[in-house]
């Protein structure tokens, strides 16, 4: 974990708003992405950046930051930015945190466009929706999987989303349950990694 102000202010906040599963899902996103700019040979990462985006990514379903409004993804862009101002990022560099946060639940994001964007996207599909799921070496899927355990990512994130999708049908919560989340949840290959 990169030992900063916004990196510590992300994990703090996700600790004491989400639940333990979908923190945990934060922190392996994180990870997954991480590996994933290994594998995919991408370089030029902002570390800290793709790590404040991946904590605070879903911080949007919780009450405490559910906008009537926007979708989850938009106010937990926001959450990333409002933090990142207290840390002291310049303008440009907070409106990025918005932009990975977003950019998560496209259907997919052109790494040449947004190389951390991309990242948080496919390691969230892994994660949620299982794509991907041997592009990682099964040992380092396992040492995540058991520090940061599933638990009950797929009924919590599956109730939050729907919940979204219900009040928010405008918004990607509404593809993501049209797009057959709740299955995609339960027969995510990581639930089976142990």
């Amino acid at each position: 974990m990169p030992n900063t102000p916004a990196a510590r202010g992300a994990l703090e906040l996700a600790t004491q708003y989400q639940s333990a599963a979908i923190t945990a899902h934060a922190l392996r996103s994180w990870l997954w992405a991480e590996a994933f700019a290994h594998v995919d040979g991408i370089p030029g990462i902002d570390h800290e950046l793709l790590y404040v985006s991946a904590v605070l990514h879903d911080i949007g379903t919780v009450a405490e930051f559910d906008n009537h409004r926007i979708s989850y993804e938009h106010a937990g862009g926001h959450v990333g930015v409002a933090l990142t101002a207290g840390a002291g990022w310049p303008a440009n560099r907070r409106e990025r945190v918005l932009e990975v946060i977003v950019r998560h639940n496209w259907p997919s994001v052109d790494p040449a466009l947004d190389a951390e964007g991309y990242l948080l996207e496919i390691a969230t599909g892994l994660d949620i929706s299982g794509a991907r799921p041997n592009a990682l070496p099964v040992g380092f899927r396992r040492e995540v999987l058991a520090t940061y355990p599933r638990g009950t990512l797929a009924a919590e994130f599956g109730s939050c989303v729907s919940d979204q999708a219900a009040r928010k049908p405008d918004t990607a919560a509404k593809r993501l349950i049209d797009g057959g989340l709740i299955d995609k949840l339960a027969a995510n290959p990581l639930e089976l990694v142990g």
